[in-house]
């Protein structure tokens, strides 16, 4: 990008004129370098066209090239005046245009001489502060008319005036060029803008199905990239708010503040960084929200245009946290270090170009935003559906292994069938043999009433041999079914369960209150929360606790996660139980789907887990792999609530 400079008007050296520009109408199109016009600051603002031509102001114009100058413009209550020289050819019949790229200039005046021997200059007038009906012709960027002046050499003014620091970029078009060009332009733009469409209404479908906050946090960052670029490449103004210049400013100000507020949340969400980085995120949302209020400061007081400046601060801080959780084991964070990667890239040249550094500008860099923000887009998106397809198959392979151990446990109680069947095949067989041996021994004591006695003994032996059996059948029945129940409590302990097997366990509200109380009161170890009494005897309450000296009843959720629970405790203890198997990461939606409550309620109470998860973990006991009731024994709650629920037990 070609940038004016701030050339004073005191103590300017004399410098030669501009070169002059020779066109034909063999061109398509020539780009105006710095040595085909100069220029002239007018800090008041009140020169008119007679004045610039007037001696004493045409020897104050400086030709750009070799000026020494940055090409920048630094003071916005300046005036500047372009100068430029063109030779038109001998058979030059058609006219051209003069194109100003960038649509920000506030207030643009061209003007051109009068055709014939009238002495005088015309002039056009338009600009980023004036509705856009202003402008000579219906186009995004200023185009002003250059009538044919066949073998004529012509002197052309523009005084460019604006509110904020902007750039002069300008290209001369030939008629028959014009068009093609435009085409060409708008043809690329409209992909550009579609391509953006289609992500958008991609992912928006994909969060009212996934219902994933990230989807919409992506959503909306698009969306002001969109608006960014409306705003810069001038359509937005051409197309939407044309009748509101002040409304075109106040978006392009604002803009870049939602992208990158847009974008933190996105990529906060993404990272999943209050969980794995929660220092770094703490610190990502004071820097964000610091330079956010800087960047709407800069906006609407100080104008200083170097306020680009003030988005290398959050924006690396992000990349730095992509960074560590992909070294942390998130694997599709390696693409939105790759997205960001493109787009720095390619803000390394417009950063240049407001710097006034000649590096590289071309149409290709120019441009290259455009395509780096596609790029973008396409790798963030995909980004979302790699990092959701990981959830998927950790979920799909701990349902493996659970339906791996539920296998185990279904052919282990075949075994036990088996062997029960068996045992019966056993009694039955002893039976039809002692029946057998009754009627022997019946027929024998019809001849031989001598034997009776001696037979007598022998079948009283024969009872005994079978009490003795069918006791030691039923002592390994009950061995069997004590074994089944601590085998499916070690399995908790292990993780292993599903929301059936668990509900089989603790199948009602007093199982899970009598399990509850087992925890809180193992080895009769009360003390009264109110009076700090240590005896207690049974309330009405099921398996609650009442004390023996002030009559302060307990009940058995006091001072666990289950206090106060609008829900199944069920349902809430296997919640418990899930989030502690899972360290923490099980998403609100999927503990949602399986205890069958609403979002909000299932978010809610994951939220008061996870909040006692982190308080274990700082405890100084803590230890890896502890089993759940450490945590399912919480007592942070507010002491409030405990006096509330105090009142209303002793009512």
């Amino acid at each position: 990008m070609l940038l004016l400079s701030f050339v004073g008007t005191s103590g300017v050296a004399w410098a030669a004129p501009e070169d002059t520009l020779v066109v034909n109408p063999a061109q398509q199109a020539v780009y105006l370098d710095e040595n085909y016009y100069s220029m002239l600051e007018d800090p008041s603002g009140q020169l008119t066209v007679a004045d610039v031509q007037s001696p004493a102001w045409s020897r104050r114009f400086v030709m750009m090239r070799g000026s020494g100058h940055p090409a920048n413009i630094n003071r916005t209550h300046s005036a500047y005046w372009l100068r430029l020289t063109v030779r038109h050819a001998p058979t030059e019949t058609a006219a051209w245009y003069l194109e100003l790229y960038d649509s920000h200039i506030g207030q643009a005046v061209f003007f051109r001489p009068r055709p014939g021997a009238a002495a005088g200059y015309d002039s056009v007038t338009t600009g980023a502060n004036l509705p856009f009906a202003t402008r000579p012709h219906p186009y995004k960027n200023f185009l002003f008319d250059i009538p044919p002046r066949p073998g004529q050499t012509a002197t052309y003014y523009l005084r460019l005036h604006s509110d904020t620091r902007t750039s002069f970029r300008a290209m001369l078009h030939s008629s028959a060029g014009l068009i093609p060009e435009l085409s060409v332009q708008y043809w690329l733009l409209g992909v550009f803008y579609g391509i953006l469409v289609i992500m958008l209404l991609y992912n928006l479908i994909l969060f009212f199905f996934l219902k994933e906050q990230t989807y919409l946090s992506y959503v909306l960052y698009v969306l002001s990239g969109t608006l960014l670029f409306l705003t810069e490449d001038g359509l937005g103004f051409q197309y939407l708010w044309s009748d509101w210049p002040s409304f075109n400013h106040f978006i392009g100000a604002m803009a870049p503040v939602l992208l990158l507020i847009t974008f933190a949340v996105y990529a906060s969400g993404f990272l999943d960084m209050a969980s794995r980085l929660p220092a770094l995120h703490r610190l990502g949302r004071w820097v964000v929200g610091l330079s956010t209020g800087l960047l709407v400061l800069d906006a609407a007081v100080v104008h200083s245009g170097f306020s680009f400046w003030l988005y290398l601060l959050p924006y690396g801080l992000l990349y730095y946290s992509a960074f560590c959780a992909y070294r942390n084991g998130l694997r599709p964070a390696r693409y939105l270090l790759l997205a960001q990667a493109l787009v720095a890239s390619s803000l390394t040249f417009l950063i240049m170009r407001k710097l006034g550094i000649d590096f590289y500008n071309n149409a290709y860099t120019v441009y290259s935003l455009y395509a780096a923000f596609v790029a973008e887009v396409v790798i963030l998106s995909y980004a979302l559906g790699e990092k959701l397809k990981g959830l998927m198959d950790t979920t799909l392979l701990t349902q493996h292994r659970l339906l791996k151990q539920l296998r185990k446990k279904h052919q282990a109680q075949d075994r036990l069938v088996e062997q029960m069947r068996e045992n019966q095949q056993l009694k039955d067989q002893l039976n039809s043999e002692l029946e057998a041996l009754v009627t022997q021994r019946t027929a024998e004591l019809r001849r031989q009433n001598d034997t009776v006695a001696a037979q007598n003994r022998e079948l009283l032996e024969a009872n005994g041999l079978l009490a003795l059996q069918s006791a030691a059948i039923e002592k390994l029945n009950n061995d069997l079914s004590r074994d089944l129940h601590a085998e499916k409590a070690a399995r908790i302990e292990a993780r292993e369960v599903d929301f059936g097997e668990f509900s089989q366990i603790y199948p009602d509200k007093d199982a899970c209150l009598r399990y509850l109380a087992d925890l809180k009161w193992a080895n009769n170890a009360y003390r009264c929360r109110k009076c700090g009494h240590e005896k207690s005897c049974e309330a009405r309450e099921p398996h609650a606790r009442r004390c023996t000296r002030c009559r302060y009843v307990e009940s058995a959720t006091a001072g666990t996660l289950l206090q106060k629970c609008k829900f199944s405790i069920v349902k809430a203890l296997y919640a418990v139980f899930l989030l502690h198997a899972h360290r923490g990461v099980y998403s609100s939606s999927e503990l949602a789907r399986v205890l069958e409550l609403r979002q909000a309620t299932s978010w809610a109470f994951a939220q008061k887990v996870l909040a006692a998860l982190q308080r274990r973990r700082q405890a100084p006991d803590y230890a890896d792999g502890e089993p759940w009731t450490h945590v399912l024994l919480d007592a942070a709650f507010e002491p409030e609530l405990a006096e509330a629920e105090a009142a209303e037990t002793s009512e």
